[in-house]
């Protein structure tokens, strides 16, 4: 059951990986080589919001780095089955990422995003799979 538990897990993480490889390498090719327009979407709101916002959402975008670098960082030093966990952890934090950076209300990074703190922990903690993954490894 664990055997099959990490199969499907890793699978997935391999699966994801290789899928935001070929993302990222589309982007790349159809942007002529460059990634700095990967963060545009036409937001809604004025000129100067919009202009605020997508400054923002860069910003956003490299905490979410940041965190995806801690855990790449501590999956290194970790044992096959935490690291298969901290693996799906980092699936989660992508997710949320694409959930993110894809709203086009200027105001909502404007609002939720200007002063950077910890909402990106907070969106992994608060999902119910990051949940079943701490409740497995620490039972009550």
């Amino acid at each position: 059951m664990i055997k099959e538990h990490r199969s499907i897990v890793l699978d997935d993480v391999v699966n994801t990986e290789h899928k935001i490889m070929e993302d990222s390498i589309s982007v790349w090719e159809s942007e002529g080589g460059s990634l700095s327009n990967t963060l545009r979407h036409h937001m809604t709101g004025s000129l100067d919001q919009i202009e605020w916002a997508e400054r923002i959402r860069a910003q956003v975008n490299g905490e979410f780095d940041r965190v995806l670098n801690a855990l790449q960082v501590a999956a290194l030093k970790q044992s096959e089955q935490d690291r298969l966990d901290t693996y799906a952890m980092m699936l989660i934090l992508e997710e949320k990422r694409g959930e993110t950076l894809s709203n086009e209300r200027a105001g909502y990074f404007i609002h939720d995003w200007q002063e950077l703190r910890d909402q990106v922990r907070k969106l992994i903690m608060n999902d119910a799979r990051y949940r079943a993954i701490k409740e497995r490894a620490f039972p009550n």
